[in-house]
């Protein structure tokens, strides 16, 4: 098997992000959940409404129901319907009813006139202002048409779409199978919270921030810990790890130290498709194919991973899962400080975004851009994307951030 570890340059993000996705082919199972479990989940088929919503022609506000005569400003109330209820008796010119929003149009009547516009005397009521045809009243289908489809396959279901489903009647919908992904990091200096730090060691927060991400996602977690800088021990993590998930994230392991034995392991077990990717930071990511699973494999740094993580694993996930992959939002935004870079490779520089007193949108970059400076990350609520070509950006100048 070719080592295309060692392969001369590196790959572009947007070149890396498009060919994860050629490679990754989306394989799970359908289930059905009620609609209360499944905010998070994505959608296996289309949902059509086998109804209209509203259901039928209804007022808008509290008011008066009314059958327009032309020229008329007092109209005859002869009755009353309220929410719930239906008004059998057709109007006819010159007649009205009292009505609460979300009631039922009586028949014959073509507009609703709010009840601030609205003198009463006795069974006489007389209207301020012009009476419009169809004014205030919401039409049957008008929110949802019978038999159209509401929601599509693949989409990833929030709170609102719950409600969207139970306005047409659906408690039941079919999602796909949760996807499973493995987590584990490598290196022997690393220690887990909570334990005494032995000098020269360092915390692990790699899983922490990957695992978090997860769980945000709604995805199944198996978490295999921290592996030992031990070749064997590594190679038995990976295969488990494949048999159980359907992706498999490793931290550490992917750079050019003599300890890091990551991508010679995946050479042996899998099919790497590339390492080194032009960004800054988290040069040192692999993606690749084992047997059963699709593997990435994220730099050490804890920025670095943080980095790949987003702007490079999720969208893979997101298409693994049956959901549809869409670029992400980026925002014009003109800079309080000067930005410092070197063409070559795109930069995500970590920055707060903010409106100065004239309601622009500005971002300070961060201080420390270092990539094992996670407090960094911590204060930033952006990602400032510097293109691979451009040098230094001097402050007052515009560049295109990406909120966190």
């Amino acid at each position: 098997m070719n080592d295309v570890c060692n392969a001369p340059g590196l790959l572009p993000v947007e070149t890396a992000i498009k060919n994860m996705l050629s490679a990754i082919s989306f394989k799970k199972g359908a289930q059905t959940l009620s609609i209360m479990q499944s905010v998070g989940r994505i959608l296996a088929d289309d949902v059509k409404s086998s109804i209209n919503v509203p259901a039928h022609d209804n007022s808008a506000m509290d008011g008066y129901a009314l059958c327009i005569s032309e020229g008329l400003k007092t109209y005859k109330q002869i009755g009353s319907v309220f929410a719930g209820q239906t008004f059998k008796n057709t109007l006819t010119p010159g007649q009205c009813v009292r009505i609460m929003t979300g009631a039922a149009l009586p028949p014959g009547a073509n507009a609703v006139v709010m009840q601030e516009n609205a003198t009463a005397n006795n069974d006489e009521i007389t209207f301020t202002g012009n009476i419009e045809l169809n004014a205030n009243v919401r039409f049957a289908g008008e929110d949802i048409a019978d038999n159209s489809v509401v929601l599509k396959a693949g989409r990833k279901l929030k709170g609102v779409d719950v409600g969207l489903l139970a306005s047409i009647g659906i408690n039941q919908v079919s999602v796909y199978e949760t996807l499973k992904v493995a987590v584990f990091s490598t290196g022997d200096e690393l220690i887990e919270p909570g334990n005494a730090l032995p000098a020269g060691a360092i915390y692990e927060s790699n899983r922490a921030v990957i695992i978090s991400e997860l769980n945000d996602q709604n995805i199944e977690v198996i978490d295999f810990g921290i592996i030992p800088d031990d070749k064997t021990l590594i190679k038995n993590t990976f295969v488990k790890a494949n048999e159980q998930a359907d992706a498999v994230i490793s931290s550490g392991g992917v750079s050019v130290g003599e300890a890091d034995f990551t991508k010679e392991v995946l050479n042996e077990i899998g099919d790497i498709h590339f390492w080194k990717i032009a960004m800054k930071p988290g040069k040192p990511f692999a993606f690749g194919k084992l047997p059963n699973s699709y593997f990435f494999g994220l730099p050490g740094n804890p920025v670095s991973a943080a980095v790949t993580l987003e702007r490079l694993v999720k969208p893979a996930l997101t298409k693994l899962s049956g959901n549809e992959h869409k670029a992400k939002l980026r925002l014009k935004a003109v800079t309080t400080a000067q930005i410092k870079k070197r063409p070559g490779r795109t930069d995500f520089q970590r920055g707060i975004a903010h409106n100065d007193e004239h309601n622009n949108l500005v971002v300070s970059p961060v201080v420390k851009q270092g990539s094992g400076v996670l407090s960094s990350l911590s204060k930033a609520n952006c990602l400032i994307v510097v293109p691979a070509k451009s040098g230094n950006i001097a402050e007052g100048e515009t560049v295109e951030i990406e909120l966190l």
